[in-house]
C-alpha cells in the first residue's frame, strides 16, 4: 500500500452537473445490460442443464438473486439527481452533536472540536460525553462548545443524542462523528434545503483522510465511493436517500415525529426509515464538506462489518414489516435491498461449496459447460463494468475515487464469514454490543476473523492436490477423457475465490505491520480554512 497523503483532500468538492445526454447514454447501457441478462437467462433455464434438481434450484436462486440486485442498482442509477445549491437562510438555530466514549483519543477531539468552532454559520456545538474524564470538558470549553455529561444511558450513541435533544432547543441538528473534521462551509451547504418545510434531513458525502494507511483502509474507502456518489444520488431522485451515522443534518420536528433518533446497531438506518415513514422528504447533497476515518486494520474492519450486518438485518426483520405500508414504492424497494445486502455471506459460501461438492461427492447442480457460461455471461459482465465506470463521472472526488475498486471487492469477499455470522445472529435474534469503530489501528497478531479464510485456502490446496493425484495415478484414461471438461471447469470456478482468499489473507497479515500514528495529528485546521475561504 502506497503511503501517501493527497494534498487535495481538504478542498471543498461536489459532484458534477448531470447532463441529459449522459443520462440517455446510461439508459442505453442499462437497456443493453438487461438484454444481455435476458439472453443469459434464456440459456440458463434449459431443461438439459438440470442435474441435481434441488441444487440447480438453489444455485439459480443464489445466482439470479444477485442478477436482480444488479438490475435494481442499474434502475436506481437512472434516477440520479444532484439538487441545486441553496443559500442558507440567516437566523436558524443550529446545533452540532458529537459524542465521546471511554477509550477514544482526546487528541482526536481536540482537532474535531477546533474544526467545529471554525464553521462559519452560527451554531452551538455540543459534546455528548460519557468518558467521565475532566480533560474532555476542558477541551470542549476551550473550543467554545458545550459539554453535556451523559453517563450510563441506554442506547449507546443514539441514547445520548435523544437525551441531548431533551436538553437543547435548536431546530436543526448536525450529527457529526468525532473522527470527522468538518470544513468551515459545512452548514452553508445543507441548511438552505430546509426552506422546504417537508425536508426531514439532509445527508452529504462521507469521505476519508486515512485511506493511505493500509490495504484494509483503502479497501474500506473504495467500498463507499460509489455509494456516496451515484448510488445515493439515484436514491435522492426517488426520495429514498438514507441517513448515515455521520454528516447528517436533521430537522428537530422530523426526529420528534419519528420518536427520536433510532436505537440499534444500524441506528442511522432505523432513523431514516422512521422519518420516511412519517412522510418527510430526504435530500442527498453530494458535496465533500468533511473527512473522517475508516478502519485501518483487518480486525477492526470486520468488527464494524459484523455490527452493520447484524444491525441491517435488524432493520429488515423489525422495522420494514412494521412501517411497510407507510413507505413509497421506491422506499420499500430501497430498504429491502439494503436490508438484504449482507445475505452476501450465505451466497458466497454457496459459491465456495459448489466445486467441492463435485470434487468430494461427484455432485453437480447443473450440466453447463464452463466455456458456454463465459460466452453468455461475458456480455453481462461487460455492461456491468461499463455502467459502473460510466456513473463514476458523478463521484464527488473523481480523481481520487474512480476505478474498478478491486481492493473493495476483495475485502467484501474477505468478510463473507462475518456477513454470514451477522445473518445467523439475526435469525436467532442474538444480540451483540454496540462498539464504536476503532479510531486507531489495533496492532497485534493476525485477526481471528481471518481463520475461516485460512481454512478455506487449506481445504482448496488439499482438495486440488488430491484431485490432481487421482487424475495422474488412479483414474482410467476413459474416465479422464469423460471428466476433463467438468473437472477443469470446476477447478477454474474454485480458483477465483481461492485468489480472493489469498489477497484477503494478505490484508490480514499487513494489518500486523501498520505504522502506529494518529492521522489527525498532522492536520492543520487553519490550512483547511484557507483552502476553502472562497466557498
Amino acid at each position: 500500500m502506497t503511503k501517501r497523503k493527497d494534498k487535495d483532500y481538504w478542498i471543498f468538492r461536489k459532484a458534477k452537473n448531470i447532463q441529459r445526454i449522459e443520462k440517455y447514454f446510461l439508459a442505453a447501457l442499462v437497456a443493453a445490460g438487461v438484454i444481455a441478462l435476458l439472453r443469459l437467462g434464456n440459456w440458463w433455464f434449459k431443461a438439459e442443464h438440470v442435474d441435481s434438481l434441488f441444487l440447480f434450484i438453489l444455485l439459480s436462486l443464489v445466482f439470479w438473486y444477485g442478477m436482480l440486485r444488479l438490475v435494481i442498482i442499474w434502475v436506481n442509477y437512472l434516477g440520479i439527481q444532484r439538487p441545486d445549491s441553496k443559500k442558507a437562510p440567516k437566523g436558524l438555530k443550529v446545533a452540532i452533536f458529537t459524542t465521546s466514549s471511554p477509550g477514544e483519543p482526546l487528541s482526536m477531539f481536540e482537532k474535531t472540536l477546533e474544526a467545529c468552532s471554525k464553521i462559519t454559520y452560527p451554531h452551538t456545538t455540543y459534546l455528548l460525553d460519557d468518558t467521565q474524564d475532566p480533560r474532555f470538558r476542558e477541551v470542549t470549553e476551550k473550543n467554545g462548545a458545550v459539554c453535556l455529561e451523559l453517563v450510563g444511558l441506554p442506547g449507546a450513541k443514539a441514547g445520548k443524542i435523544n437525551k441531548a435533544l431533551s436538553l437543547t432547543d435548536e431546530d436543526f441538528i448536525l450529527v457529526l462523528d468525532p473522527d470527522h473534521i468538518p470544513f468551515p462551509n459545512f452548514l452553508d451547504e445543507v441548511l438552505g434545503f430546509f426552506e422546504d418545510e417537508k425536508v426531514g434531513y439532509v445527508q452529504v458525502s462521507q469521505t476519508y483522510y486515512n485511506q493511505y494507511k493500509s490495504f484494509t483502509a483503502k479497501a474500506a474507502a473504495e467500498q463507499t465511493y460509489t455509494f456516496y456518489g451515484p448510488t445515493q444520488m439515484g436514491m435522492h431522485g426517488y426520495n429514498c436517500a438514507v441517513a448515515i451515522g455521520a454528516n447528517c443534518t436533521f430537522r428537530r420536528k422530523a426526529l420528534e415525529s419519528a420518536g427520536g433518533h433510532g436505537v440499534g446497531l444500524a441506528e442511522d438506518l432505523v432513523t431514516a426509515i422512521r422519518i420516511h415513514a412519517e412522510g418527510w422528504k430526504s435530500i442527498y447533497n453530494p458535496v465533500v464538506v468533511s473527512r473522517g476515518l475508516v478502519p485501518e486494520d483487518f480486525g477492526s474492519f470486520c468488527k464494524q462489518q459484523l455490527k452493520w450486518a447484524r444491525g441491517v438485518h435488524e432493520v429488515l426483520f423489525a422495522e420494514v414489516p412494521k412501517l411497510f405500508s407507510k413507505l413509497s414504492f421506491w422506499q420499500k424497494l430501497s430498504y429491502i435491498t439494503i436490508g438484504t445486502y449482507y445475505i452476501e455471506g450465505l451466497i458466497t459460501l454457496t459459491y465456495i461449496l459448489i466445486p467441492f461438492l463435485y470434487f468430494w461427492f461427484d455432485i453437480v447442480p447443473a450440466k453447463m459447460y464452463f466455456i458456454e457460461f463465459l460466452y453468455y455471461g461475458f456480455p453481462v459482465l461487460l455492461f456491468s463494468v461499463w455502467i459502473y465506470l460510466h456513473v463514476q463521472r458523478w463521484l464527488s472526488h473523481r480523481k481520487e475515487e474512480n476505478g474498478l475498486h478491486w481492493r473493495g471487492m476483495i475485502m467484501k469477499f474477505a468478510c463473507w464469514p462475518v456477513y454470514l455470522m451477522g445473518f445467523v445472529l439475526s435469525i436467532f435474534d442474538k444480540k451483540i454490543p454496540y462498539i464504536p469503530t476503532a479510531k486507531q489501528a489495533v496492532i497485534g497478531g493476525i485477526s481471528p476473523f481471518a481463520r475461516p479464510l485460512l481454512l478455506h485456502l487449506l481445504i482448496f490446496i488439499l482438495t486440488i492436490g488430491y484431485v490432481l493425484y487421482e487424475r495422474r495415478y488412479v483414474l482410467s484414461e476413459v474416465t479422464l477423457l469423460a471428466s476433463s471438461e467438468k473437472t477443469y471447469g470446476m477447478m477454474a470456478f474454485a480458483f477465483i475465490p481461492f485468489i480472493l482468499g489469498c489477497f484477503s489473507m494478505y490484508a490480514a497479515w499487513e494489518s500486523t505491520r501498520i505504522n502506529e500514528e494518529d492521522p489527525w495529528e498532522t492536520i492543520d485546521i487553519d490550512d483547511i480554512i484557507q483552502k476553502n475561504s472562497k466557498f
